[in-house]
């Protein structure tokens, strides 16, 4: 059979510019990697077809007459995706077609009772790679749909039938993820260096009440033996010749031990240039340096803390306690061996008044961190977070899930209606945090393009934004990047 998963389009600003990291989609690359190979299957990544959707998928739907199409998406892309399936049906009529990610395993009971359900014909919740696996052998006449755990599947009269779920897959029997020519779309990057994606677990035991990660793995913390790791990076490395790899996991560094294991065989194998990109707690970071250093002689150069706010009331009040000194710490030992941070800060939580958001910028600013990740509270399906604030009054926007990528306030506080907090969390970082200054660590590892930035891009936005300023306005220019913002995620070639 063949089989063409593919990811969605939508996409979000990250760190300086949405066109400065791209980077291609581990999740269906993995259930891709896990089809048994008696199958014939192509990945699709959207997020470099952005501008020619439509001729694109026309012209390789057709020439591929897949079987089934698998779609994965969140709850953000969960509009497109609909687009897609209807658009897929019109391409390809007798293909059928699967649902996956994180809006169709926190969403499945809803998606099934929903009009848009009539143009998928199955499901899969949670982790994906053993459920599609089987799908496609069913499709084939070697499994029974019945017997798929975590599989919902549409019956002859059109209801859903949700399987059980399966429970947290035993990583040792995952394979390998697909990097080679079954990928249709390529440029993958981070400031135009070649980037690829692998994971050394999954899960994470936080209790961040914002987060819907435990709906997707349960809340366990699980790791790929040492050996399939090494694996994993040997293909990235030697068969790819690529040296840039982010890690997805959720939260790597959980297992110090492990992490301190893990990175004497990466020094033991002798990668020349390997760089690697992380995200980790503060806490952990905090209270073990020594892990740190040997993360940096393995390679680690960029750490995502979640810093999330200043606020101990905030933090609390996420679930995360109080790591405004863990925060600091972080960042100091960190950068005592020279790994970039980039922070992740929340705004929008129901004590915030305008004070709140100021001081928020100010203690990033002042902790040190070398870039950061700034997002609006938002109210994801089914979290605890959801339901605290559906019960104070306070989600104004709780069924437009297209502006739910953290960009946009769905949410009001006792203090900012929703349309004041978002004006004050984009006004204040022009204030307070400013034009990014790339730190001289960074400069150091890419002289070239912070060279462009600093003496090229930055001084003619500086000088068009002053042009607007005096013309329109801080009003003006925040109406301006509001229609940006508005038009990244539309899509006119897939209007019906």
């Amino acid at each position: 059979m063949k089989v063409v998963l593919i990811s969605m389009p939508d996409t979000v600003p990250v760190i300086v510019h949405e066109m400065a990291v791209h980077m291609p989609n581990h999740g269906i690359a993995c259930v891709g990697g896990n089809i048994d190979a008696q199958h014939e299957v192509y990945l699709i990544d959207l997020v470099r077809k952005r501008g020619s959707i439509r001729r694109y998928l026309t012209r390789t739907l057709s020439r591929i007459k897949p079987g089934l199409v698998g779609l994965s998406a969140m709850a953000w892309q969960y509009d497109t995706c609909q687009k897609l399936a209807r658009l897929i049906k019109t391409i390809v009529p007798d293909t059928k077609i699967v649902i996956g990610g994180y809006h169709a395993t926190l969403m499945y009971e809803e998606i099934a009772a929903s009009p848009e359900s009539a143009v998928i014909d199955f499901m899969i919740r949670g982790e994906g790679e053993e459920a599609c696996r089987r799908l496609v052998n069913a499709l084939s006449g070697t499994d029974r749909v019945e017997d798929i755990p975590s599989l919902s599947y549409k019956t002859q009269n059109g209801d859903f039938v949700h399987n059980p779920w399966a429970g947290p897959l035993d990583l040792s029997s995952i394979k390998l993820p697909i990097r080679d020519k079954r990928r249709l779309t390529w440029g993958y990057h981070i400031m135009y260096s070649n980037v690829e994606l692998m994971e050394t677990s999954r899960g994470c035991t936080r209790s961040c009440n914002f987060c819907s990660m435990k709906h997707m793995y349960g809340r366990t913390f699980r790791t790929y033996p040492i050996e399939r790791v090494l694996a994993d990076l040997d293909d990235i490395y030697y068969k790819r010749k690529v040296k840039w790899i982010f890690l997805v996991d959720d939260n790597m560094v959980l297992d110090t031990e492990r992490v301190m294991t893990l990175c004497d065989a990466i020094i033991k194998r002798g990668y020349k240039g390997l760089r690697l990109v992380v995200q980790a707690d503060c806490i952990t970071v905090s209270r073990n340096e020594a892990m740190v250093k040997k993360m940096a002689e393995a390679g680690f150069c960029t750490f995502f803390l979640g810093i999330e706010n200043a606020s101990q009331v905030n933090l609390i009040e996420a679930g995360k306690g109080d790591i405004v000194s863990a925060s600091q710490k972080a960042v100091e030992i960190c950068h005592r061996y020279d790994i970039m941070v980039i922070g992740g800060l929340i705004f929008g939580f129901p004590q915030d008044d305008e004070a709140a958001i100021i001081k928020n910028y100010e203690f990033f600013k002042s902790i040190g961190a070398d870039a950061s990740y700034c997002q609006i509270l938002t109210p994801y399906p089914k979290t605890e977070m959801r339901h605290q604030l559906m019960r104070q009054g306070l989600i104004t926007n709780p069924d437009d899930l297209k502006k739910y990528s953290g960009l946009w306030a769905n949410v009001r506080t006792h203090h900012l209606s929703s349309q004041r907090l978002q004006y004050l969390f984009w006004y204040h970082r022009q204030h307070v945090l400013g034009w990014w200054k790339p730190p001289e660590l960074i400069q150091r590892r890419g002289r070239g393009w912070t060279a462009i930035w600093t003496y090229l891009f930055k001084p003619i936005l500086k000088k068009y934004y002053g042009h607007m300023l005096r013309r329109e306005g801080w009003e003006g220019r925040y109406q301006r990047e509001l229609k940006r913002l508005e038009k990244m995620n539309d899509f006119p070639d897939l209007e019906d």
